[in-house]
């Protein structure tokens, strides 16, 4: 028993050998940032809903790849979107809606969109 604890003392104290125990935290599969966010019309739902949009979006077309996504607020109606997918930069990616501003089915559509883009650089 006197191991066990020895054990538990070295894990608590961070003076464990790397890799010895498997009680490291979770590496972060994905990251989501939205920049501008006070130009969203209401009806688009804010920072918080595109980013769960392409999180969800992401997950059922390339539920493996590894992605980051840093969309700027370009205007009422237009995003743009810097993609690091598996380690690897993507051309800048851009959605306007031209009829109107953006709303509820317009960041669907774009989430989707982006979520094809990663799938497109998972498989490459």
């Amino acid at each position: 028993m006197g191991g066990k604890l020895a054990a538990i003392l070295l894990v608590l104290s961070g003076i464990a050998p790397a890799g010895s125990f498997a009680m490291s935290a979770p590496r972060q599969e994905h990251s989501c940032r939205v920049v501008g966010a006070e130009k969203l019309p209401a009806a688009a739902g804010g920072a918080d809903a595109i980013c769960a949009a392409i999180q969800h979006a992401v997950a059922a077309q390339a539920p493996n790849a590894r992605f980051s996504a840093e969309v700027r607020v370009v205007t009422p109606s237009m995003l743009a979107t810097k993609l690091v997918v598996n380690g690897r930069a993507l051309p800048e990616q851009k959605f306007a809606v031209m009829d109107r501003k953006l709303g509820a089915s317009s960041v669907e559509r774009f989430a989707k969109s982006i979520a094809a883009e990663v799938a497109r650089a998972a498989k490459a």
